[in-house]
């Protein structure tokens, strides 16, 4: 699949990768100070952003993505940088293509099996009638009915869009989703041998996504790895602490 995505910057490509229900513009401030040092690629994974839409949404085809999208622009290798999702879609494709990574970030997702989760968004996506709201307003009216945190449902809105037709729409694949969400927890395939690429794993002190006990998994699939914890940062660690984000990912990034 053909991703959508934009480059900014000079220097080693820089991939950067979204989570659920997210896109590329869920890192455009940050991006651009990446951009100083690096070729930052804003890319939209399958079914999210502007990217195509596919009944179909698993890691390996993902992972076949980003490879055709690296093909497509002449990279032997790229840096990969992924959070949640777009962090199991990173290491997916650094057990699969190891060769083609220069070092790995990974943010607030484990390579484990997580349990379905974010179901109460999609029972409330699916509430939206997107042929008869008019306004941005009635839609975040409706989502508010069942989901009470102000930053999700914000974070949802910034999907909406107006279509050719002049009628509100998602620019996500709720149906695809909807359908794969269980495969978006699946656990990473573990690598014959332990991969020897650098990786920093960055953590939320306040996300329960990746706990203590993940290390010993970690370190089983990747033996040249650290593990940082932003105190006072969720799940969306770089969104909450983004001076702190940038520097720690910064240190690691700056031989290259």
């Amino acid at each position: 699949m053909k991703l959508s995505f934009r480059k900014l910057g000079n220097g080693k490509p820089l991939f950067i990768l979204h989570g659920l229900f997210g896109s590329s513009d869920n890192w455009q401030t940050l991006g651009k100070q990446f951009a100083e040092n690096f070729t930052v690629y804003f890319i939209d994974q399958r079914n999210h952003g502007r990217s195509p839409h596919s009944a179909e949404h698993t890691y390996s085809l993902m992972s076949d993505d980003l490879l055709e999208l690296m093909q497509d622009e002449n990279l032997d290798k790229a840096i990969l940088m992924g959070h949640s999702m777009g962090g199991k879609t990173a290491m997916y494709f650094a057990v699969t293509h190891p060769e083609k990574v220069e070092k790995l970030i990974v943010v607030d997702i484990s390579p484990k099996k997580y349990p379905v989760t974010n179901k109460d968004v999609i029972d409330a996506l699916e509430k939206v009638d997107l042929d008869i709201v008019k306004t941005r307003k009635e839609v975040e009216e409706i989502l508010a009915k069942d989901l009470t945190n102000i930053g999700t449902i914000q974070f949802l809105l910034k999907n909406l869009y107006w279509d050719d037709s002049q009628k509100l729409a998602w620019r996500f694949n709720l149906e695809a989703l909807k359908n794969n969400i269980a495969l978006v927890g699946e656990a990473t395939p573990m690598p014959d041998l332990p991969l020897t690429m650098p990786v920093l794993f960055i953590k939320g002190g306040k996300s329960d996504h990746i706990f203590n006990a993940d290390s010993k998994l970690i370190e089983a699939m990747f033996s040249n790895v650290n593990i940082v914890t932003i105190p006072e940062a969720g799940h969306w660690v770089h969104a909450d602490k983004p001076k702190e984000f940038f520097e720690i990912a910064s240190e690691f990034l700056k031989d290259l």
